[in-house]
């Protein structure tokens, strides 16, 4: 009949409609951190934001799904960590650290447990200085291998390195602390094998499940970078490194800094002066080891 519009043209949009209901080009983040593409016509700038709102909701949902064991990780490293957060013996590692901060003073504090990812993003990686356990004293830990916090009296295997320093880099004066952050800060890694302690207790978190995440890291570095330089002091960290890749990057071995072992092979190893001379052979920068700080 003339003028009758059928009832399906009630519920088929009309192409005006479709265009007004088309969704923006705009890329979404999921509740889980995951995100569309976004669209070629975004600016860098609308890039930039929209990868930084993914990894900051990743980073929500880490810190939710371990016991808040995951707190102020670097953006950097968050896409190498997220597979072992999934894994049984982290699941476990969470329960167990956070049941010992309920019941103990375990350090380093829990918003510097992963600070040598702040301070090291992974693509200035060059190199990896490897340590065992967190210092156990008040104050002291921070997150860095062999540093302590600004105030603190410098450990003992730190005076025995900065000794080193002294007669293998010419003008390096022995500083007046032990903050070693600016090593950090040019790419030293200055990794724990295990990334917490209970007070005046070591080695008291040991095999819980965090030299499971240290492997996992160094295994990382080891398969997905070249021309860098491992730094083993100790039989720990050797056989912690046992599987790098030699043909790869550079390992340098010694003995341990302590005072009991420092005098069996540390002094006068030259590891600082060597591992410059390897980052220069392979267009690296190197690394200014008169700045810690």
């Amino acid at each position: 009949m003339p003028g009758q519009v059928k009832i399906s043209s009630f519920f088929t949009p009309s192409p005006a409609m479709k265009r007004a209901r088309s969704p923006s080009p705009v890329s979404k983040i999921s509740e889980n951190g995951e995100n569309c593409p976004p669209s070629p016509s975004l600016s860098e700038d609308q890039r930039a934001k929209i990868e930084q709102n993914r990894l900051e909701a990743l980073a929500k949902r880490q810190k939710s799904i371990s016991d808040g064991l995951l707190v102020d990780v670097g953006d950097s490293w968050l896409k190498l960590l997220e597979p072992e957060t999934k894994k049984d013996y982290f699941q476990s590692l969470s329960k167990f650290v956070a049941a010992e901060r309920n019941k103990h003073t375990i350090y380093p504090p829990a918003n510097e447990v992963f600070s040598w990812t702040q301070l090291c993003p992974l693509k200035d990686i060059k190199v990896i200085i490897v340590g065992q356990d967190p210092y156990h004293g008040k104050n002291q830990a921070h997150g860095l291998c062999f540093s302590v916090k600004p105030g603190v009296k410098t450990p003992p295997s730190l005076v025995n390195i900065y000794k080193e320093l002294e007669t293998d880099i010419p003008g390096f004066q022995i500083p007046n602390h032990g903050t070693l952050t600016g090593w950090a800060k040019q790419g030293v890694l200055l990794l724990n094998s295990c990334l917490t302690v209970r007070a005046s207790q070591a080695n008291s978190h040991k095999d819980r499940g965090w030299e499971q995440l240290t492997d996992a890291v160094i295994r990382w570095l080891n398969d997905n970078s070249s021309a860098l330089v491992f730094v083993l002091w100790g039989a720990y960290a050797q056989k912690k490194g046992a599987f790098i890749n030699k043909q790869k990057h550079c390992i340098l071995k010694s003995a341990h800094p302590s005072p009991f072992s420092a005098n069996n092979g540390f002094f006068g190893c030259k590891h600082f002066s060597k591992c410059n001379a390897y980052l220069s052979k392979n267009k690296k920068k190197t690394i200014d080891w008169k700045k810690v700080l």
